[in-house]
């Protein structure tokens, strides 16, 4: 099961409070202020990771707290500062402040990205210390952590996306691809989650089958029309035995100019898909009618590995553009 959407709590850790201490040994009965201050508290950063693929380790671990500062200590014993805590999430994953709604994207494995601040270390009485005020009883307690809602929204990263209405023959098509190994049947609604596959150094992702009104939630919605934004070209595939292949092609852009209109301007190749199950007659109209549209145009079988040379070939001259 694909996890690509979670809301968590984040909540850096508190600064370690100061001591309020005076010192008192073998050779002074009566020292003035000796204590320390507290450390910092720890941050909590978010890094990318590309050995991560969704967000499942969040489905159970709905808080996350980050490590609070040493307290200080007598002797002008400064507490420790803590450790930062990093949270690995895939490449891709955008995160969201649920009060402000301020986003960041993680767009790389380099970079750590602040979420939630660690609070500042309390003053210990030393601090107070002044010539008119020798002995100070006063001391700071360590600052709270930040403490943020965040939502966290996985975007899968693939450069060749397989669009189409339910059982289109999208899976079909990534397994001779690629190594994935979807599942497949002749049924609708067979892929629930997108499958990722890799045909040379490019991903491919099989989205699941889109229908009218996906754009506002129907069927399997707007869940995997956002992973079709960060792809660089689409392949739609179309089952050829369908009555009205002019309709089963606008279904799917009208449902993309709804929901993102960008994703209509995306490089598009054309699948006819299932060749065998018609006439000739049919996939010459077809083919005239989408050429007609200014579409690069394949028809074949998801098995005919002479139409699959061709469909890499396009896809990665596309790619290249």
């Amino acid at each position: 099961m694909l996890v690509d959407s979670v809301t968590i709590t984040v909540i850096a850790g508190n600064g370690g409070n100061g001591a309020a201490t005076f010192r008192r040994d073998a050779i002074t009965a009566h020292g003035g202020p000796d204590g320390g201050d507290g450390g910092n508290g720890g941050n909590i950063y978010f890094q990318g990771s590309t050995n991560i693929n969704d967000l499942r380790e969040f489905r159970f671990k709905k808080t996350i707290e980050g490590e609070r500062g040493v307290d200080g200590g007598r002797h002008n014993a400064f507490g420790r500062n803590a450790e930062h805590t990093v949270i690995l999430v895939p490449i891709g994953t955008e995160i969201t402040d649920i009060d402000t709604h301020q986003f960041v994207e993680i767009v790389d494995s380099e970079k750590k990205v602040l979420i939630a601040r660690g609070g500042i270390g309390g003053r210990g009485n030393v601090f107070f210390k002044t010539a008119t005020h020798q002995t100070p009883r006063e001391r700071e307690l360590g600052g709270e952590g930040e403490r943020r809602s965040i939502h966290l929204e996985l975007k899968i990263i693939a450069e060749i996306g397989l669009i189409g209405l339910p059982n289109a023959g999208k899976s079909s098509l990534l397994a001779v691809l690629t190594n994935a190994e979807p599942a497949i049947g002749d049924y609708p609604f067979t892929t629930l989650e997108p499958n990722i596959g890799m045909l040379g150094k490019h991903a491919i992702a099989d989205i699941p089958g889109l229908i009218e009104g996906a754009s506002s939630g129907k069927g399997l919605g707007t869940k995997f029309l956002k992973h079709i934004e960060k792809t660089k070209i689409l392949i739609h595939c179309i089952d050829s035995s369908l009555d009205d292949l002019e309709k089963a092609y606008k279904t799917i852009r009208n449902e993309f100019g709804q929901f993102n209109p960008i994703l209509l301007e995306k490089p598009e190749l054309i699948f006819l898909n299932k060749i065998d199950m018609v006439d000739k007659e049919k996939i010459k109209k077809a083919t005239a009618l989408f050429k007609k549209m200014k579409k690069e145009v394949i028809a074949g079988s998801t098995y005919d590995p002479k139409i699959i040379e061709t469909l890499k070939k396009k896809s990665i001259d596309a790619l290249s553009v």
